[in-house]
């Protein structure tokens, strides 16, 4: 392990509040741009109330997807720096462009689909990721004495 590595210390409350306020931004910006995101999966709420998938497995994908991220970004703001809100923004914002907008521009070429969809999904990623970045910087563990 190298010294950068033994000097993590996951704050777990900072992480559960960072992950619970990425699900909550997520509602509100879903809910926003419900229509156009409607819109460009070519879906409706009819159909997808009938594929009699369950809310709760989407939710809790949903939540658990975001305590993970929140985990990541915490561990390497820490790991490459000081453990700060703005360092805890910044690689939010550089592992989203480095990762998820990389990522999801390449499926969405591919898939030709609308570049309207691309700004909600991966769109709502940068603003959801810098909140938590902001959280899990500024939320720093207490080392016991």
């Amino acid at each position: 392990m190298t010294s950068a590595q033994s000097n993590v210390r996951q704050n777990y409350w900072a992480i559960l509040v960072a992950g619970t306020a990425c699900f909550l931004f997520a509602a509100g910006w879903f809910t926003a741009f419900m229509m156009p995101w409607l819109a460009g999966t070519g879906r409706t709420i009819e159909g997808l109330k009938a594929t009699g998938v369950s809310p709760a497995l989407q939710y809790g994908t949903a939540y658990l997807a975001a305590l993970v991220v929140a985990a990541a970004i915490s561990r390497l703001t820490q790991m490459t720096g000081e453990q700060t809100a703005l360092r805890g923004i910044k690689v939010a914002a550089l592992l989203w462009f480095g990762f998820v907008l990389t990522t999801w521009a390449t499926e969405y070429v591919y898939e030709v689909r609308p570049l309207s969809l691309l700004a909600i999904n991966a769109g709502f990623w940068l603003p959801a990721m810098m909140l938590m970045g902001a959280i899990v910087g500024a939320w720093k563990k207490k080392v016991p004495a």
